[in-house]
């Protein structure tokens, strides 16, 4: 089992920046990657980023290439998403996920998630 503790969410004004953080624990070594989901009120919870496990591959939402970048401390079993140039379209709660077996872009292929940090954008 792997356990997934976000933090770092908070209020920010459009065009601000802000870093959410994921601390892992548990069977981490038996990880792929991991990766950054977003769910704002009434939609479905949708791809961020996610970041390999070995060599560190990355992959991002077209929304958020070039704003967002994913970075992880494997060390300290930390993943890191630095936000810059928010706007209030990302506001949403933010969801660390892990998977076994690869850094897809779907919701079902990740194994294990943490609760959420809201990040609210204000105009």
């Amino acid at each position: 089992q792997v356990q997934l503790v976000e933090s770092g969410g908070g209020l920010v004004r459009a065009g601000g920046s802000l870093r959410v953080s994921c601390a892992a624990s548990g069977r981490t070594f038996s990880l792929a990657a991991m990766g950054w989901f977003r769910q704002a009120p009434g939609k479905e919870r949708d791809f961020v980023a996610a970041i390999t496990r070995v060599g560190a591959y990355t992959r991002y939402a077209d929304s958020v290439r070039g704003r967002f970048t994913i970075s992880r401390d494997g060390a300290k079993n930390m993943l890191y998403l630095q936000m810059s140039s928010l706007n209030p379209e990302d506001t949403a709660v933010y969801y660390c996920a892990a998977s076994k077996y690869g850094m897809g872009a779907g919701v079902g292929e990740y194994d294990y998630w943490g609760q959420g940090t809201q990040v609210t954008v204000s105009s």
